[in-house]
């Protein structure tokens, strides 16, 4: 959906360029030269652009739920852990972006939502995406987000990434996490409070072509991953006027459900042992989160998460 959107604009750029609005196109480069850190600098979101009607209807779409389990303190900043990556990754968006559910639940807390710093070297694309709350993924942006003194910020990482698109099958409850340990290393040396958040409804979104590991399906697709920083999973959904075959996704319900902080005690320079070991509770506290809501949403009782 993203690449879909940055493909437009950047084609609506290269149109700049090769007509007579050339200088249109030398501006915008000028204005880009100078404005290359922003988004690893909190990015420029817009009220405006955040609660465009289309957004409401997006929401409505699936419909897009925001559950609350436990109050946050707007005194604190705080890492949420949102997962699975899903295709679109549309609970992170509709909920965090978009808008007021976050807003009235959670008052006092701004989410940033971290995404490959990829997308902001896409002209026109990069202003849209800013304005609507999301920022640079890199270790600067995150810092920057987290070193509010006053608290009240809170950074959301898709934490499986591009990779953990590749398991976004219907029923599949894969988790790339078992590797994952720089978002908490991050929330160690700024004393953010952990927060696990899982998206019910996210994998369901799209059917994709099979592809196991070990597949050659797989295994170009996750060297295309390692090359272009984002991966390309293979799926389809319904169209406009019928369900068999399109890109449009399904109409299914999601319910993204925020856990209970893990209160974490800053440590500019955390062992390797303490980052295991937060690492391990986070694990345990999210299991937790899953099995406590996975009834309400249609989830077999013998089923679990499985963490790679």
């Amino acid at each position: 959906f993203l690449s879909l959107v940055a493909e437009f604009c950047c084609g609506f750029f290269v149109i700049l360029i090769l007509g007579n609005f050339w200088f249109l196109a030398v501006l915008y480069l000028l204005w880009l030269y100078f404005d290359w850190e922003t988004p690893c600098t909190g990015g420029r979101r817009s009220q405006w652009v955040r609660s465009w009607t289309v957004w409401k209807y997006f929401r409505e779409y699936f419909p897009i739920h925001l559950i609350k389990t436990s109050d946050l303190n707007p005194n604190h900043n705080y890492i949420l852990g949102f997962h699975p990556h899903g295709v679109l990754v549309a609970g992170a968006f509709g909920n965090f972006c978009t808008g007021p559910s976050f807003k009235n639940l959670f008052p006092g807390l701004t989410p940033y939502l971290h995404i490959m710093p990829i997308w902001f070297g896409c002209p026109f694309f990069r202003e849209y995406i800013m304005s609507a709350g999301m920022v640079s993924a890199s270790k600067e942006s995150i810092s920057y987000v987290l070193n509010n003194k006053g608290g009240g910020h809170a950074s959301v990482i898709v934490i499986g990434g591009a990779e953990e698109s590749l398991n976004a099958h219907p029923g599949s409850l894969t988790l790339n996490i078992l590797k994952r340990k720089g978002f908490i290393k991050m929330a160690l040396k700024h004393g953010a409070h952990l927060v696990p958040v899982f998206s019910f409804g996210e994998n369901e979104l799209f059917k994709q072509v099979a592809n196991p590991k070990g597949s050659w399906l797989r295994n170009v697709q996750e060297k295309l991953q390692k090359i272009m920083g984002f991966a390309l999973p293979l799926f389809h959904a319904r169209g406009v006027f019928q369900y068999s075959f399109g890109l449009i996704p399904y109409r299914q319900p999601i319910h993204t459900v925020v856990g209970s902080p893990i209160p974490v005690k800053q440590n500019l320079n955390p062992t390797t042992e303490e980052i295991e070991q937060l690492h391990a509770l986070y694990l345990q506290k999210l299991r937790k989160l899953f099995e406590e809501h996975k009834r309400n949403y249609g989830i077999p009782e013998h089923k679990s998460l499985i963490f790679e």
